[in-house]
């Protein structure tokens, strides 16, 4: 089965076509800038465009075009099955499903939790179901895998209404990606010898969850992706008086706060910029104070999760890091494992970067892995099991 994988968000689609067989990448691009003045088009076929691409609509009409273009299709009745990232499934959906209009009204309605993101998923259905009419929808959600945590872990400590009336509650986010490394990690060592894992998935954004046989009991983004370890422009957890002492004290308005915490906090607010590359550079270069400061608190941060998950699963198999920070910068990777006092492998961290395939990087237990996460794989993979 040829099945179409789609990301569609509020300036970009990414998307992929893979062959259920060998799980094969037939064709991979990307359309950055939807909306702007000049959009760009990439593709694992060594395309490159340059033009305004005004909706999620144009955007997915040209990258089939582009498909069909490659010929690695003759028509558009070889794509069997769609299957679309959506960020927010709510409670309602702890698993992936097939697309109707039922699902469609629920994706609406959870758009209230996610504002920035499942509109623009939506908008990647329905260009869809216009352009592709035969061939099936299926929604895979970010907060499915993590409909596992117990009440303890997803409950805050407010008042109950506001979680039985509003549906404020933790449901963290990253959750195909997670679900993703967690079975490669079992796969590699066995369901006895990974029955204790933590995921890190760091890159822009960041978070962490504790799985247990298999399943996420624990994870540090909450209501929204803005809670849990500081993150590239992402503040993380903060004392929630705070915003009131602005509002208060320095007459900002909450939008400025929302836009604040967001957008210009995280490594941006202490480094003032947030690539992680310009941050070593300048570290490892000049070791400014901003530079050291931010790697340490980044680091310190991530360690602290890392460290209150073993309360969640009693013991740790093993650790794994993904994303583009975890896959790639060893030093995050040091840093972090030498405030947990965890061994590694100090020639083979520091060789993994780019890696194509799972790598283990520590000499004793608990084992630290690097795996390159394959969202678009797990979409696929999930999307013919649902079809299936």
């Amino acid at each position: 089965m040829k099945i179409l994988v789609i990301n569609a968000g509020s300036s970009s689609l990414k998307f992929q076509l893979l062959e259920s067989k060998k799980w094969q990448v037939l064709y991979k691009g990307i359309i950055d800038g939807i909306g702007l003045p000049l959009c760009e088009f990439r593709s694992s076929h060594g395309n490159k465009d340059y033009r305004q691409i005004k909706s999620q609509h144009a955007a997915f009409k040209f990258g089939i075009d582009h498909i069909l273009a490659s010929e690695v299709i003759k028509d558009l009745s070889e794509i069997e099955a769609v299957g679309h990232r959506i960020v927010h499934g709510g409670e309602k959906y702890v698993s992936a499903v097939k697309v109707a209009p039922t699902v469609i009204n629920e994706i609406k309605k959870l758009s209230s939790l996610a504002p920035l993101h499942n509109p623009h998923n939506l908008e990647g259905i329905k260009a869809s179901q216009k352009l592709l009419k035969k061939a099936p929808d299926v929604a895979i959600f970010d907060t499915a895998f993590h409909q596992t945590m117990p009440e303890k872990a997803f409950m805050y400590p407010l008042p109950e209404k506001l979680y039985k009336k509003h549906n404020i509650r933790k449901y963290g986010f990253h959750g195909t990606s997670h679900k993703y490394v967690a079975e490669e990690a079992r796969k590699y060592l066995g369901k006895r010898k990974s029955g204790n894992l933590i995921t890190c998935h760091l890159g822009n954004g960041a978070s962490i969850t504790a799985v247990k046989n298999g399943k996420s009991i624990d994870t540090s983004m909450g209501f929204t992706p803005l809670e849990g370890v500081m993150m590239g422009t992402r503040s993380g957890d903060i004392d929630p008086a705070i915003i009131f002492h602005l509002m208060d004290k320095l007459k900002m308005k909450p939008e400025k706060i929302y836009e604040m915490l967001n957008y210009e906090s995280g490594i941006k607010g202490i480094f003032g910029k947030n690539d992680i590359r310009e941050l070593r550079d300048e570290f490892f270069k000049k070791k400014t104070k901003k530079s050291a400061l931010a790697f340490e608190m980044y680091c310190y941060r991530i360690a602290k999760y890392i460290g209150s998950y073993l309360v969640a699963l009693g013991q740790l198999d093993a650790l794994v890091f993904t994303g583009g920070i975890g896959e790639n910068a060893w030093y995050i990777r040091k840093w972090i494992c030498d405030y947990l006092k965890i061994e590694l492998n100090h020639k083979k961290n520091k060789r993994v970067e780019y890696p194509q395939k799972l790598q283990k990087i520590s000499w004793g237990t608990p084992k630290v892995l690097v795996i390159p996460t394959n969202e678009e794989l797990q979409i696929a993979k999930e999307t013919l099991e649902v079809l299936s």
